[in-house]
């Protein structure tokens, strides 16, 4: 089983907090982001990372190297020139790596610290492409990516929804994507490659698989977790999410 992460962009939203680190690299517990992913990634049964980059990439190869010898875990880099334009662009390049992977593949957000349940949850799901949901979101100091679910399954993958639904979650930024489904992704983003689609953010052609019909769900909710993109999310991190990682007396 494989995993990738797409961990090309800048944080600018982290402001000078991150001083000079890669995101992927702030600690939390005595780890890095990058390396609580490998743990719990290693957990639930993958058995090699790719690590699309752009930002600072020479800190996270190093970083994969260190993480590769500790949980003996391969990680593999695929690098993304391009990164200063949209994040469709780290899709393509992970695209041809994608193409070759069987039965599935999880394709994760980078800046997510969670628990392993949520990896479990999303293996272990009956649905051969699925992505996860967290219905106690909030608005009030984000602007997160929301998934209505109607008639049993999810119907749009886009900010600040607006139309009818049974429940609302948020995304996680974690999907298993099957084989079969694959090439879709690859069409969707191979269209927007070029021109003006090169500015577009992978979200986007996550959303046109949503809208027809690719993805069932799987709700989340109560498991811990956050997203780190915002300086305050980092405190969350540490006094919230954190303690309910770590076993007793840990730390």
């Amino acid at each position: 089983m494989n995993a990738f992460i797409y961990a090309a962009g800048r944080a600018s939203r982290l402001g000078a907090i991150s001083k000079g680190r890669h995101k992927m690299l702030l600690p939390f517990g005595g780890k890095s982001l990058l390396e609580w992913h490998a743990i719990r990634l290693r957990e639930s049964g993958v058995s090699k990372i790719f690590v699309i980059t752009g930002h600072l990439r020479e800190q996270l190869v190093e970083e994969m190297s260190l993480i590769t010898r500790r949980h003996g875990i391969p990680c593999e880099e695929i690098f993304n020139p391009d990164f200063q334009e949209g994040s469709i662009l780290s899709m393509a390049v992970s695209i041809p790596k994608l193409e070759s992977i069987h039965p599935f593949v999880l394709l994760l957000d980078g800046d997510v610290l969670y628990d392993t349940r949520m990896l479990r949850r999303l293996i272990d799901s009956k649905h051969p492409s699925v992505l996860l949901i967290d219905r106690g979101y909030s608005c009030a100091d984000d602007d997160p990516v929301l998934v209505p679910i109607l008639n049993g399954r999810p119907v749009d993958f886009v900010k600040r929804w607006r139309g009818d639904s049974d429940e609302i979650g948020e995304s996680i930024g974690f999907f298993k994507l099957d084989a079969q489904d694959i090439p879709i992704l690859a069409k969707e983003t191979r269209a927007r490659q070029t021109g003006a689609g090169r500015m577009d953010s992978y979200d986007d052609a996550l959303r046109a698989m949503v809208k027809s019909g690719v993805f069932m769900h799987e709700d989340v909710t109560g498991i811990p977790w956050t997203e780190i993109d915002f300086p305050e999310d980092i405190d969350f991190a540490l006094n919230t999410v954190l303690p309910k990682l770590l076993p007793p007396n840990a730390g």
